[in-house]
């Protein structure tokens, strides 16, 4: 074997399911952990109430290795993706792409017309988001790296004034 070989972590296998009061400290554990402060997580504790939040648990021993929110956006049918966070070991296996794909859909299934990101165009471009299609959008986030993605097609209009959730201003 090769030292490449040698030195793979091989991974449980990992679900995806809504978060549940028993995950809200290992939750904050990690979402601080994966941006290196606190505040991301106090962001997440002040959108829990209107959000919807989905962790990825590791298959062998039920550890939350991966988190992602969705809250609703103001001035459109829409919700806004953030924060998403995963655990250091499980990164570049496919936890942040299925966090994303699993909040998406569950966008979909309850009827909203897009989902605005703020993030990595190469990353989120992927999954369908486009920065043309929030760019139709007065934000104060405005720029390249705000993105949208119609769930319908149309269903976020010509355009207008949208924000993230309130819990982003404080």
């Amino acid at each position: 074997m090769g030292e490449d070989e040698d030195n793979r972590q091989v991974l449980s296998p990992v679900m995806i399911r809504p978060e549940d009061a028993a995950d809200v400290a290992a939750v904050r554990r990690l979402v601080t952990a994966a941006f290196g402060r606190a505040d991301e997580a106090e962001l997440v504790d002040r959108l829990r109430p209107d959000a919807l939040a989905l962790v990825a648990i590791e298959g062998g021993g039920g550890a939350v290795v991966g988190h992602v929110m969705t809250s609703p956006m103001r001035g459109a049918d829409a919700v806004g993706l953030a924060p998403l966070a995963v655990a250091g070991p499980f990164r570049r296996r496919g936890v942040g792409a299925r966090l994303v794909e699993a909040a998406i859909a569950a966008a979909r299934e309850a009827g909203h017309g897009g989902v605005f990101v703020l993030g990595d165009p190469q990353y989120y471009g992927r999954f369908g988001f486009r920065a043309d299609v929030a760019a139709r959008f007065g934000c104060r986030y405005a720029g390249p790296h705000l993105m949208a993605l119609e769930l319908r097609p149309g269903a976020l209009g010509p355009g207008g004034t949208v924000d993230y959730h309130r819990a982003f201003g404080g």
